[in-house]
């Protein structure tokens, strides 16, 4: 049963045996909660299944070439200055009820051929539920490699807002250009999600340019120093988030839902490590709860980096929170 769900089931019990003033209080204070411990067994959530009868979206593929890139072209790993050419995936889905011509909202998911993508099935259910907008998935994968030196590492694992002109400059044009969308320019309805570094991406994407992205949606995100190369600006990397900017910078209209698993990466590190998956995320919660951030923290038990048993049985409800509130 998923946290969504034992609340549900909770909340009905509780109806059948109190006043309906207390049951509505009930049911504020549990969409006021903001932190759930899940596991250790997981089920997949319906919405992950082809439902008969639901519109099903269109997906597209192409590939982008690093040549005709002018923010990654690519690296050489411990080479600076030699670039080597790579290729990248792009998965776009359009869903049957998008209007072309209608500005329209969206998510942009990093690794997209990771845990995005169960987006495709999961937007058909949610959208034909009415539960999330009808809205466009960009699925995206990396330059490739991974940490430190990678071209993966370079882009997501950097803490900086290029990634995110990248997309803006680059990645939306194209699509728009090749698929016949729109894609809305309210940062409301603008959305960012992955996961381990593909989750510091989407968050590092809606820090620095809050005028484009105001959700943002991870799972077991690498909010450790993977950065590379180093930046004085930020010496600890994606660290620097809950160490240092999240509590002395301005709140920024981000909403985030954020996950991590009790076995997750350097669960069993020190703080001076600087490589505790568990503890940064514990960290990030931390923070965006003392800034007053709208934030959703889900820790899950016997679950490992980025689960895809985790991610199967959440990501609807989650998408679902991330998008309340919404308003076209």
């Amino acid at each position: 049963m998923n946290y969504r769900m034992s609340l549900v089931v909770v909340l009905a019990l509780a109806c059948l045996i109190t006043s309906a003033a207390t049951c509505r209080a009930n049911a504020t204070a549990a969409d006021n909660q903001t932190e759930f411990v899940i596991g250790p067994d997981y089920a997949d959530a319906p919405e992950t299944k082809v439902h008969q009868g639901v519109p099903k979206g269109d997906v597209h593929e192409f590939t982008m070439k690093s040549e005709e890139s002018k923010f990654y072209p690519g690296i050489a790993k411990n080479k600076p200055g030699v670039v080597v050419p790579y290729q990248r995936k792009v998965w776009v889905y359009v869903p049957k009820q998008y209007v072309p011509g209608t500005p329209a909202p969206f998510i942009v998911a990093q690794d997209g051929g990771g845990p995005a993508k169960y987006l495709p099935t999961m937007l058909d259910n949610l959208i034909n539920e009415h539960r999330v907008p009808v809205m466009i998935a960009v699925m995206i994968n990396s330059g490739g490699g991974d940490a430190q030196g990678s071209e993966r590492g370079l882009e997501y694992d950097t803490v900086s807002g290029k990634y995110a002109e990248f997309i803006e400059a680059e990645v939306l044009p194209k699509i728009a250009r090749d698929y016949n969308v729109t894609f809305t320019t309210d940062p409301d309805g603008r959305a960012t999600m992955g996961g381990s570094s593909g989750g510091a991406a989407a968050f590092s994407m809606a820090w620095f340019h809050p005028e484009l992205y105001h959700r943002v949606l991870t799972y077991s995100g690498t909010y450790v120093n993977q950065q590379s190369p180093k930046n004085p600006d930020s010496p600890h990397g994606a660290w620097e988030y809950h160490e240092h900017l999240i509590p002395n910078s301005d709140k920024k209209p981000i909403r985030i839902w954020l996950e991590v698993s009790e076995k997750d990466n350097g669960a069993n590190r020190d703080e001076a490590s600087l490589h505790n998956w568990v503890m940064a995320n514990q960290r990030m919660a931390a923070a965006l709860k003392a800034k007053g951030y709208q934030y959703r923290y889900v820790f899950a038990k016997a679950a490992g980096h980025t689960d895809g048993r985790v991610t199967r049985q959440t990501l609807p409800a989650a998408l679902e929170w991330l998008w309340q509130g919404y308003k076209k």
